[in-house]
């Protein structure tokens, strides 16, 4: 998700806290698979996109509620999307980039102060499908870190190796998707897959100039990796803020499912939480056992600096706290406002989709961006909110989809 990076990872277990994605699930919340309507003797399919979901008109936009800081905050996050908007094609079936280039322009030059008449002045509120929506957070994680090794910052944070390629055609099977897969041409010229986490650990890539940074704990880094981007901040304070660059090529293995495999999640005595936290302090506790396990995802992420704006989403700008939502770009159109009425009063409001995740898939499905620092990952971490979610689209965009009918 962040960076464009956190896309490869895949959903790690069904009671699992960690999610493809760097995304956050709490336990034994992950929700059903979004449904079309039943026909008789025809099999239930999943809904393709938000054109087979279904769509209707939802409420007035100015019978929302919208608070002024609330939509100051989606309306400059909109700002920064319109670029893409107006350029990109929208694979939810919605929208063509002309449609928003009114709303663009008009956004420009609006006052901030005025923002919930904007959204008001020109959208539309959409429900996809049922419009019955699940959300879940995510954040950047801060770990300790520092550009220069020195003592209690010895594990390394590796850039990109030269030598990670794709196999030539012929070299190697493809993969199911058709794509070549990811390795290294041997000293004999011969493909072979690449390092995994353990041989990395090892060393198979020291002396070679790729150390970008060094972390403190490698079971933090182990996590910022999980998330794909994060900040690494050093004693004196100084942050350098680090985005994926790229992936080994091995399969991804959650070891959060690992562990609720083997019994060690759950409520009791010598049990764990399925939490981020929870796998972590099992880790810290049980250092030999921890290391193996985390070697177990044979899958290792490699990094790049990015700039101080700080971490990327899919749409190719930055991600803001609780404004930005990662979402399914097959539902909704990246750049989209969205606004959610939610059990949980902290993520209900007014956001903008800018991102994607893994196991962020079907309609009404999003994750909520809560920035940096220990509050954020305490909220993103503990984020499971279930509601309604309208999308809002430019005006006359609803009218033009049912004369398409």
């Amino acid at each position: 998700m962040l960076g464009g990076g956190l896309r490869w990872l895949a959903v790690a277990g069904l009671s699992l806290a960690l999610i493809g994605c760097g995304r956050i699930i709490p336990e034994g919340r992950v929700p059903p698979p979004v449904a079309s309507v039943p026909v008789p003797g025809k099999p239930v399919t999943p809904a393709a996109t938000a054109l087979t979901a279904g769509f209707a008109a939802g409420p007035a936009i100015s019978s929302l509620g919208l608070r002024r800081d609330d939509a100051r905050g989606a309306l400059l996050s909109f700002r920064t999307s319109c670029p893409r908007l107006t350029s990109r094609s929208d694979s939810s079936g919605l929208t063509q980039p002309g449609d928003w280039k009114p709303a663009c322009e008009a956004a420009a030059k609006w006052p901030e102060t005025e923002a919930a008449q904007f959204f008001a002045t020109w959208f539309e509120a959409v429900r996809i499908g049922d419009g019955k929506a699940f959300v879940t957070g995510y954040y950047e994680p801060q770990i300790a870190g520092v550009r220069t090794r020195r003592a209690g910052y010895d594990v390394p944070v590796y850039g990109l190796p030269a030598d990670l390629v794709r196999a030539r055609p012929g070299d190697a099977p493809p993969n199911p998707n058709g794509t070549q897969p990811l390795g290294r041409y041997d000293e004999k010229g011969r493909f072979v897959p690449y390092f995994d986490r353990g041989e990395i650990e090892d060393g198979a890539l020291m002396g070679k100039g790729l150390e970008i940074a060094w972390a403190a704990d490698p079971v933090e880094l182990f996590f910022l990796q999980v998330q794909g981007s994060g900040r690494l901040v050093g004693p004196d304070g100084a942050v350098m803020h680090i985005g994926y660059a790229g992936q080994n090529g091995h399969a991804y293995t959650g070891i959060g499912g690992l562990m609720r495999d083997r019994g060690l999640l759950g409520s009791g005595p010598g049990k764990y939480s399925g939490s981020m936290q929870g796998i972590m302090q099992y880790i810290h506790e049980n250092p030999e056992a921890g290391r193996a396990l985390m070697r177990e995802n044979k899958s290792y992420v490699f990094f790049r600096e990015i700039g101080p704006d700080g971490p990327l989403g899919a749409l190719g700008v930055p991600v803001r706290a609780r404004d930005s939502v990662a979402a399914d770009p097959a539902f909704v159109p990246l750049g989209a406002p969205v606004w959610l009425e939610l059990d949980r009063g902290e993520a209900s409001g007014l956001w903008v989709a800018q991102d994607t995740g893994g196991a962020i898939k079907g309609a009404n499905r999003f994750d909520s961006f809560w920035g940096a620092g220990d509050t954020a990952r305490t909220i993103a971490g503990g984020m499971s909110g279930r509601g309604e979610a309208l999308l809002l689209l430019p005006k006359g965009t609803l009218k033009k989809l049912q004369q398409a009918r």
